[in-house]
């Protein structure tokens, strides 16, 4: 199938799926006209890059473990693989590790805004 029909398929944009191709994460055959051919199997691969990238993984992450997720039915399921588990844990920690920045970055605002707010409150009392 050409772009345009995996694009149909997938609802990926012909842009994106090209973006996929430059990373590794698909790779079409060309046609001496310089055409991609995609195998019906890249529908499935295109749903797999798309749970992957919604679970917060980068593409050089989801290059190395792609080939760890299969389908089972209309589901993606992740198998086991030992560069699966690696690459999963490595970036739940590296989010895990975002969210307790993001945290004390709020906590700090949260903090100026108390006191910003502070003086306003001593000028007008509530009533």
């Amino acid at each position: 199938m050409r772009i345009g029909d995996l694009a149909r398929q997938t609802g990926v944009s012909r842009r994106l799926l090209r973006y996929y191709e430059d990373q590794g994460l698909l790779t079409p055959l060309r046609r001496p006209n310089g055409y991609r051919e995609y195998a019906e199997s890249d529908v499935a691969e295109v749903r797999h890059i798309r749970a992957l990238l919604e679970a917060g993984l980068p593409t050089s992450v989801i290059t190395r473990v792609l080939h760890c997720v299969h389908d089972d039915g209309a589901d993606m399921v992740p198998s086991s693989c030992p560069e699966m588990m690696d690459n999963l844990n490595r970036e739940r920690a590296r989010i895990s590790g975002e969210i307790s920045r993001l945290a004390a970055s709020r906590k700090a605002l949260d903090s100026m805004l108390a006191t910003a707010r502070e003086p306003a409150e001593r000028k007008h009392p509530p009533r």
